[in-house]
């Protein structure tokens, strides 16, 4: 009896078994292949960081025109920079994304939140109140301003959450 010849067999593709621990080499497929394995930290306080410094100045301006009536209209216009600061430092470290910049970035959304509430008085309190609407929620403090600041401080928050680059 004839002894059955084994087909030769293929050495392993160890291509597909590192990929997953190299990853691509650069540019858009690096951040893509980081984004789907959800490591977007740095990209996330690099958002913030960018986000804050012209924030804070579009408040500025628009507080300007309301004559800075209130006390409270100086709050945005000073946690700003702040927001941007610690958007640079978890974009340079790890360990200040994960500490610092979750807790200026609640700092940041609570600065919203309360804003979104004193725009609302801010209308209540035009001639006319709510029952004006064509007129007052133009002409009155806007009330969807203050969630950008959420939405910043938001994004902060995540950036403690998710996996740093590689």
């Amino acid at each position: 009896m004839r002894a059955k010849r084994r087909k030769a067999v293929a050495p392993p593709d160890w291509s597909a078994l590192v990929a997953p621990f190299t990853g691509p080499r650069g540019g858009l497929s690096r951040w893509l292949w980081n984004l789907r394995a959800g490591r977007i930290q740095k990209t996330l306080a690099v958002t913030v960081a960018a986000s804050g410094l012209p924030l804070g100045f579009e408040m500025y301006l628009e507080h300007y025109k309301g004559s800075f009536g209130d006390i409270w209209m100086w709050s945005p216009i000073l946690t700003s920079p702040l927001v941007s600061a610690a958007g640079l430092a978890g974009a340079r470290s790890g360990a200040a994304a994960r500490t610092v910049l979750p807790a200026v970035g609640a700092l940041y959304a609570a600065n919203g939140a309360i804003g979104t509430l004193t725009h609302l008085r801010g209308v209540h309190r035009k001639p006319g109140g709510f029952s004006e609407p064509t007129y007052n929620l133009v002409m009155g403090p806007p009330l969807l301003a203050p969630g950008s600041l959420v939405l910043v401080g938001a994004i902060a928050i995540l950036a403690a959450v998710v996996g740093r680059e590689r």
